[in-house]
């Protein structure tokens, strides 16, 4: 299959495009820099110059493609118009998907996240067949996932294109990660010379591993039906504290609680404040069955311990 790859040079990208052409996929990822291209071909990808910004120019790259896998977002627009403006131009790229796809039965298969507003209110772990829920506060961030987006991606199952959503958790682990959320918590604990976890650390974060989730993406495309979510999740959820905890052991700091009364003044956990509180359990037993989805690399709890993400050159206390 030839596919369409955006957002290739991120962190999740860097492990999907050499799991497709290893399964024997002919990828193409879309640069809009020199460094971009580079990256790209250094992960053994064809290059197409482009930005998804350019809707006309992403309805012909997709046209061109026998499927894509879509990983990239207009994060530049966050500075000035928020998640709303990062919404908005999501679902103008999902429309351009469904122009160039639409009647063709091509996959399209999508990023979105773990955490919909309301999520963490369900009292159980959130399933696949979860809908997306609308609404929410938007400075509860990123983690909120882009419902609009979701549903838009789904929506293009009743035009002809087999398209899904790769449900994403807050965690997506592994040797490469450079800017995800364990770095940021080890970062804060290092300048603090202490690692928080809100009230009692109970709360629960959905994790993966970056490598197993490029592995989803695959499967997604190759025999995902249309019109469906699928859960990337290694677990139903790891308590707060015992990722703290983990932390806290690797960098010889103790794990202390941020009672809730204090969470969101300045403080600890900082634009954090509002993440860090959520309890955003999820299940991944349909994408398994359907799919043949199997977790297969070290855990979160295992990947802190294994001590990649503390490198000799970073773990000096300030």
């Amino acid at each position: 299959m030839r596919v369409l790859v955006t957002g290739g040079t991120g962190h999740i990208g860097s492990y999907v495009i050499p799991e497709l052409i290893s399964a024997g996929h002919e990828v193409t990822g879309l640069a809009r820099s020199n460094a971009s291209e580079a990256e790209l071909s250094a992960l053994g990808a064809h290059v197409r110059r482009g930005d998804i910004s350019d809707l006309e120019g992403l309805k012909a790259a997709a046209a061109d493609a026998d499927g894509v896998i879509h990983l990239a977002h207009r994060q530049d627009l966050l500075p000035t118009g928020g998640i709303s403006a990062v919404t908005a131009a999501e679902v103008a790229i999902i429309a351009a998907y469904g122009d160039a796809l639409a009647g063709t039965d091509k996959p399209l298969v999508a990023a979105g996240s773990i955490g919909s507003p309301g999520w963490e209110g369900l009292g159980r772990a959130a399933t696949e067949d979860d809908p997306a829920l609308s609404g929410g506060d938007e400075h509860k961030g990123a983690l909120r996932v882009r419902n609009a987006v979701e549903l838009a991606v789904i929506g293009l199952a009743e035009r002809g294109v087999r398209s899904s959503m790769v449900r994403i958790p807050p965690i997506a682990h592994s040797t490469t990660d450079k800017a995800g959320f364990v770095p940021l918590l080890i970062g804060l604990a290092k300048e603090k010379g202490v690692i928080g976890y809100p009230g009692d650390g109970e709360n629960r974060w959905t994790t993966v591993h970056a490598r197993d989730l490029a592995v989803l993406f695959r499967l997604a495309l190759e025999k995902g039906p249309a019109g469906k979510s699928w859960h990337g999740v290694e677990s139903e959820g790891v308590r707060f504290k015992e990722i703290a905890e983990a932390i806290g052991a690797r960098l010889g700091v103790p794990a202390v609680p941020i009672p809730a009364d204090v969470l969101m003044l300045p403080g600890y956990f900082g634009f954090l404040a509002n993440l860090v509180i959520l309890d955003l359990p999820a299940t991944n037993h349909v994408t398994r069955q359907t799919l043949g989805w199997e977790p297969a690399q070290r855990n979160l709890l295992s990947s802190l311990d294994d001590g990649h993400y503390f490198a000799k050159a970073d773990i000096a206390m300030p």
